[in-house]
Parts: structure tokens; sequence; C-alpha cells
């Protein structure tokens, strides 16, 4: 069991997650209750990672980020190191890549709110801030947690973007999927089984505690 490629794997989601939870809750929200020109494109562009095969978006990502380019060079001046083929440029691909599964169902959550709930919130005086974090936010919870969670599942288990922008560096880049996917190529079917039963466990009893707690969360709300 590569214990190593786990830790990593956690890693990445959670820094996946923890930046995607912002952006989910301001995109969701504003796509949510915002009617402008280009809304369609917008949301379509926000999408464009659930279509594109993992590898024509990681190369289009390696491509961004190699050395040659203006955010590789921009990187490798200010932190003395390149973004490609390390765990900073995971991170800033899979945040890329993940965003429909952090976004969708965030607004999803929002558009389940009736209208007459934020206009009596603004009736009363509350400030859009105010009605966002005590009107909005408790009734779009689930919507918002379904994000987090799809978003920490995608991450642990994606392959195609890692490779692409990680590659396979010990400590650094192979995370468990990638591991699983050494040791098939290594005839190691033992150790692939080990590890794909571990990740299936982790992210079935993530989901789980995640939805129980949401569903405490709602009940105090309620």
């Amino acid at each position: 069991m590569d214990w190593t490629a786990l830790w990593l794997s956690m890693r990445l989601a959670g820094w996946t997650v923890a930046i995607l939870l912002p952006v989910a809750i301001i995109m969701g929200r504003f796509l949510a209750f915002r009617r402008f020109r280009g809304k369609g494109l917008v949301e379509a562009l926000v999408m464009l990672p659930l279509v594109l095969p993992p590898t024509v978006f990681g190369f289009y990502l390696l491509v961004s980020f190699g050395r040659n380019s203006p955010i590789g060079d921009l990187w490798q001046t200010l932190f003395g190191q390149q973004l490609v083929f390390s765990f900073q440029g995971l991170v800033v691909a899979s945040v890329i890549f993940n965003l429909p599964f952090a976004i969708q169902p965030a607004q999803r959550g929002f558009e389940a709110i009736s209208a007459d709930l934020r206009e009596a919130a603004s009736c009363c005086g509350m400030s859009p801030w105010r009605s966002l974090w005590q009107v909005e936010l408790p009734l779009a919870w689930p919507g918002v947690v379904t994000a987090m969670v799809l978003t920490f599942a995608h991450t642990l288990g994606e392959f195609g973007i890692v490779l692409m922008v990680g590659g396979s560096i010990p400590g650094e880049t192979r995370t468990i999927a990638i591991s699983i996917y050494d040791r098939v190529q290594a005839f190691d079917d033992a150790g692939a089984a080990i590890m794909s039963a571990v990740l299936v466990a982790f992210s079935l009893f993530t989901i789980a505690v995640t939805f129980w707690l949401s569903a405490r969360v709602g009940k105090r709300l309620s």
C-alpha cells in the first residue's frame, strides 16, 4: 500500500476543496440570481472540463503552465521553481478542472431559494452580505455540500490531468490513482487491488460522513 500517494491525494483534494469553496459560493450565487448578456457562454465555459477528455484539457494546461508560457515564466520568477511537475501545479490544475463540480451544484442550490425570501430579507433592511450568510447560504447548504463532496471525491480519483501536468514524481505528484496505474504496469495486480479497495472505501466513507453532517445541519436550520 502506497500511503505516501494516498496522503498526497488527500492533500490535493483538501487544497482543491478549500480554494473552490468560496469560488463555488460566489460564482454559484452570481449565476443563479443574475441575468446578463453572455450568461450562457459563461456557463458553457464553466462546464467545458466535463466534456473535454482529461488528456486534452491536461495538454492545454501543460502548455499554459510550461516554462515558456507567461504563467509558467511568472511562477518561475516569483517562486524559483517551475509550475509543471510540482504539487503546486497539480493544485492549480485541479482547481480549474473541478470548477464545474463545484459551481454547478452550488448554483442549483441557490436557484432553489424563493425570490420572495430574498426580497423579504431586503425589505427587513438586511445587507446583501448579511442576507447571504443568514438567509441564502443556510438554504443553499445542501447544494454547497454536494459541490464540495463531488470535488473532493473527483480529485481523489483524478488520473488524466494529474499525469499530464504532474507526471509521477514520488512524494511530489504521484497520487494514489497514478500509483495504482504504476502497479498495474508493473504487473503487481495484488498491490493495485489493495490500493483500489482502500480508495473506494475511503471515498465512500467521506461521502457518507459529509452527507450525514449535511443532514444534521439541515435539521438544525429547519
